[in-house]
């Protein structure tokens, strides 16, 4: 305990030296970076210090957090799984009824907090590199974290924004004037990132805490990569890996057991501890859950197409949905904990095996691999309590079986780092499902804009189409 208790302490205090500089990551004074990779790496207490002051600041930033400003959030209001309660906020609002503008805060906070945490990792590597004091081990180690943490957020920028500035350094001239980066580019990088991170970590937790990122995170999110870039053979062959990984990773039969802190289930996810403030509750119990003492101050609730989409007998709509009957609502009920201190028993969710299934059953049914895509679209559904298609539809054609994969996307990984949205874009079919539903939409509506902010600090940044 009083080690981590000296690691909680050094990791405040480390990551406060990260963030000084960089307030704003396009236009900051030269930051004294060189201070940090003196005194941050002169230990390996220190060095593993910087890395959990990361988990920590995944925590915090806004597009990680899990609160209002958060991917989550922000792209389920994109989607047709959210909708606000009260329409008075209006930056909310904007991303809910695809009315954006560059000046947008929430959107300026997602963009500003991910690329804080980009410089924050870069500044970790390049300390490492420089260190004389870390052990080889612990280096490869803390680097394959570190550079995992990197790919995770390019993931989001990428796919939110498109072409983004691929900024791998601290030089503050360089990152000033950065232009935007190809697609390709970045996944190329993002690939590289990951795939140093699979080599270099082990598959254990060594910490005994699924908040650490291991080979398998790695691999999770290597999977999910090479589906959105149609890989569909490498997809496979990743969710593979983390789906076999031996006495690692189940499904629990009772759907209120995922979400708990340290989940069979869990592949990764991100302790409330992180926030420093000494409660325990997730962000997103405390967003979702109808505040039970104010309902009024509540943001958002389920759209009601969402919960229509569900059968009644779906398990998940019986334990990931709850209802307000002063409100009239129907909210997200996967976290069951709005407000807490003490132990942590609920730890935010990142990356989950369920997923790691429909990964599978998509890179299979698109290789027409049917029986084999069944199979994995069973797992979900049994425990679902639904009817399984290897029992009542077990002749099903691959674009109907590949239909039910989008039907299980969406009751499975609702409110979780805004899937529905990133999932409708990559099949191409914004259009016919948003339109409908929100009558601003315009095509162009697919990528956020860049923050305006940005475009005034960086001359070589040109904003995104419709904006």
């Amino acid at each position: 305990m009083k080690n981590n208790t000296y690691l909680i302490l050094m990791s405040t205090l480390l990551i406060g030296m990260l963030l000084t500089s960089c307030q704003e990551w396009l236009d900051i004074e030269e930051p004294d970076y060189k201070l940090v990779s003196s005194k941050v790496f002169d230990t390996e207490e220190t060095a593993e210090a910087a890395m959990q002051g990361i988990y920590n600041q995944l925590y915090q930033a806004s597009f990680s957090a899990g609160w209002l400003g958060s991917t989550t959030v922000l792209a389920g209001l994109s989607a047709d799984n959210l909708e606000l309660i009260n329409t008075n906020t209006f930056d909310l609002l904007g991303f809910q009824n695809h009315q954006l503008h560059p000046e947008n805060s929430y959107n300026e906070g997602l963009w500003g907090s991910a690329y804080n945490m980009i410089y924050m990792v870069n500044s970790l590597l390049e300390g490492l590199e420089v260190s004389t004091k870390v052990s080889p081990e612990t280096a490869q180690r803390l680097e394959g974290e570190a550079r995992f943490v990197r790919a995770f957020t390019y993931f989001y920028l990428v796919n939110l924004y498109g072409e983004v500035p691929l900024v791998l350094g601290t030089d503050y001239q360089e990152n000033a004037v950065e232009p935007r980066s190809s697609k390709q580019a970045i996944y190329e990088n993002i690939l590289a990132d990951l795939g140093i991170a699979a080599n270099a970590l082990g598959n254990s937790y060594s910490s005994g805490e699924r908040t650490q990122i291991n080979a398998y995170t790695a691999k999770a999110l290597l999977a999910r990569v090479h589906l959105y870039l149609e890989n569909w053979e490498l997809a496979e062959i990743y969710s593979s890996e983390v789906i076999a990984a031996s006495g690692t990773y189940s499904l629990p039969t009772d759907l209120n057991e995922v979400f708990l802190a340290n989940s069979p289930e869990a592949i990764w996810q991100l302790s409330p501890i992180g926030n420093g403030t000494g409660l325990t509750h997730t962000n997103e119990g405390s967003v979702f859950i109808i505040n039970p003492y104010i309902p009024s101050f509540s943001y958002v609730k389920l759209t009601a197409d969402l919960v229509n989409y569900l059968d009644e007998e779906d398990q998940r709509k019986i334990d990931w949905i709850g209802y307000h009957e002063g409100l009239d609502v129907y909210h997200a009920y996967k976290y069951k904990i709005h407000n807490a201190t003490g132990e942590a028993t609920e730890y935010s969710m990142i990356l989950r095996l369920a997923e790691q299934y429909l990964i599978r059953a998509e890179a299979r049914a698109q290789q027409n691999d049917l029986s084999g895509a069944i199979a994995d679209l069973d797992h979900i559904k049994q425990r679902a309590g639904l009817e399984l298609l290897s029992e009542n539809n077990p002749g099903i054609s691959q674009s109907a079986l590949l239909e039910e994969v989008v039907k299980e996307r969406r009751k499975e990984l609702f409110t979780e780092w805004g899937h529905r949205w990133l999932d409708v874009k990559r099949w191409d079919t914004t259009d016919q499902v948003f339109a409908p539903y929100s009558p601003d939409w315009e095509s162009t509506d697919v990528l956020y804009p860049l923050p305006a902010t940005e475009l005034l600090s960086n001359p070589q940044l040109i904003q995104n189409a419709g904006y």
